[in-house]
């Protein structure tokens, strides 16, 4: 697929198969196109006037930038957590029912609990706030904020996992959080991260892939593209050459 805003081409040529139960890291230096790549997945790009897309993204044999594609529930099956955590002026239960909700997936109250607390205990976040559920989201710390958008994200049941940097404004313990959490969430959805640095990338993902000025250069077992990479480009990266 090639990607362009107006007619600036920011990404060029890319094919990508990416596996389900995975976490695959999108590196590249700042400005190479992984983020709008990352944002394609889920047709976020398409709020951006100029934004085109030539070629096509498949998930399960679909293209998704099909006419015929909802993309309401697109975005649903395809869920997102940004860099900044963006809590609702609500409460913790009401930001993790919100998705429900509105897609009206649950048929009474008690299933809407359930739901909410079994999405608050994959997020890792549960025991830390299941006694004070009516209280406001942003008296959460940053890293609590942070899992409980992915708490949000996942209440609606997707399939594949979305995130930009979500650590990158974070302290080092609840980035380990985060990081100890997307190690467990794989089990269950596929995950596309872009890491806030190399090191989150070599930790954290099972396949790296490797951007460069819109291009992919290279993609591989996370272990391969760190210790034995095919492309001296990709080489001078990952050892801090340059970026």
């Amino acid at each position: 697929m090639n990607f362009y805003y107006g007619a600036h081409r920011v990404l060029d040529g890319v094919t990508l198969e990416v596996h389900a139960n995975q976490v695959t890291a999108l590196i590249g230096p700042s400005g190479c196109g992984k983020s709008t790549f990352l944002r394609s997945l889920n047709r976020m790009n398409d709020i951006i006037p100029g934004a085109r897309v030539e070629g096509a993204i498949h998930i399960d044999d679909r293209d998704i930038y099909a006419s015929s594609v909802d993309v309401v529930d697109l975005r649903r099956r395809v869920g997102m957590v940004f860099q900044k955590s963006n809590p609702f002026p609500k409460s913790i239960f009401d930001n993790v029912a919100y998705g429900l909700r509105i897609n009206r997936m649950t048929r009474s109250r008690e299933e809407l609990r359930g739901r909410v607390e079994a999405s608050l205990q994959a997020a890792a976040l549960w025991d830390e706030v299941r006694d004070r559920l009516h209280a406001s989201a942003l008296s959460l710390s940053g890293g609590q904020q942070q899992r409980l958008c992915i708490a949000r994200a996942l209440a609606v049941e997707p399939e594949i996992l979305l995130m930009d940097e979500p650590a990158s404004a974070l302290d080092p313990i609840a980035t380990q959080r985060i990081e100890e959490l997307i190690y467990q969430l794989k089990e269950r959805y596929t995950i596309v991260i872009v890491p806030h640095n190399r090191l989150q990338a070599a930790r954290v993902s099972d396949v790296t892939a490797f951007f460069w000025l819109g291009k992919l250069v290279e993609c591989d077992r996370t272990n391969k593209i760190f210790t034995a990479p095919s492309e001296k480009l990709t080489e001078d990266y990952v050892t801090g050459r340059f970026g």
